[in-house]
């Protein structure tokens, strides 16, 4: 399955609850936090925009109507972008299932990514994994200290075998950044909430699913702790030119 950037419709998730950080941001979800003048969730979509990417669906969820209003009143050149408000809280799969049924998306494949954390990385190496014929790409990123994140064991071609747990030392975490295929979604389970990372990808992988991770050195935030909502401005301002 040979894909193209533009090819791909994205969806962004934004729906969660932010509760590590709510204290500094009362009135807005945790995407929304201010980074160099524009919400988080606008830098995701300006790096992937920079990237070939032009339609957008944002899956939205507490403090919905914030992120619609931001998009609407300033929307990013070149590219198209719908807001899909959660009835309740469904879970990161059960968002995105949401939103393609909402949109009648029928494209064979989608790019998946959080809406508060960013890895800028070519998206290239991720599609082309698709042609492989394998069920879904889950971008990998080495870290030296992967104890506050679960890692991935990877095997031969960059097969993953396995979500490991939380643990001192280096390891490849998920990015937040998928490319699943429109047969992987099909075989979400039937319920919500219903999480990709905690549920949907382990019991995929525990049956048989084909993931690949190519695996991005590229600079990393993810803005869900006080401290790294705090480096936000700094890494958005480093990497500027990665931005439409």
């Amino acid at each position: 399955m040979a894909i193209q950037v533009s090819q791909v419709r994205v969806v962004i998730l934004a729906g969660g609850q932010g509760t590590r950080v709510r204290h500094l941001l009362p009135d807005l979800p945790k995407p929304m936090a201010p980074a160099c003048g524009r919400p988080f969730v606008e830098w995701v979509v300006r790096f992937l925009a920079k990237q070939g990417c032009r339609r957008f669906a944002v899956s939205t969820g507490y403090k919905a109507e914030s992120i619609k209003r931001h998009f609407a009143a300033s929307p990013v050149p070149g590219v198209e972008i719908a807001c899909v408000a959660e009835p309740e809280p469904l879970g990161t799969a059960g968002g995105v299932r949401h939103v393609l049924r909402m949109l009648d998306a029928r494209e064979e494949a989608f790019l998946v990514s959080n809406g508060d954390s960013l890895l800028v990385a070519d998206l290239r190496p991720a599609l082309a994994a698709l042609e492989g014929a394998c069920d879904g790409v889950i971008i990998g990123r080495p870290m030296a200290d992967a104890s506050r994140y679960g890692t991935l064991r990877l095997g031969d071609g960059g097969r993953l075998l396995e979500f490991e747990e939380k643990r001192p030392g280096a390891g490849v975490i998920n990015s937040g950044l998928y490319v699943l295929t429109r047969r992987m979604i099909a075989a979400f389970p039937n319920r919500s909430p219903l999480s990709l990372e905690r549920e949907v990808f382990p019991a995929l992988v525990a049956a048989g699913y084909d993931f690949r991770v190519p695996v991005a050195e590229g600079p990393f935030l993810d803005i869900g702790t006080e401290a790294d909502l705090k480096l936000a401005d700094a890494f958005i301002a480093a990497n500027k030119d990665s931005f439409l």
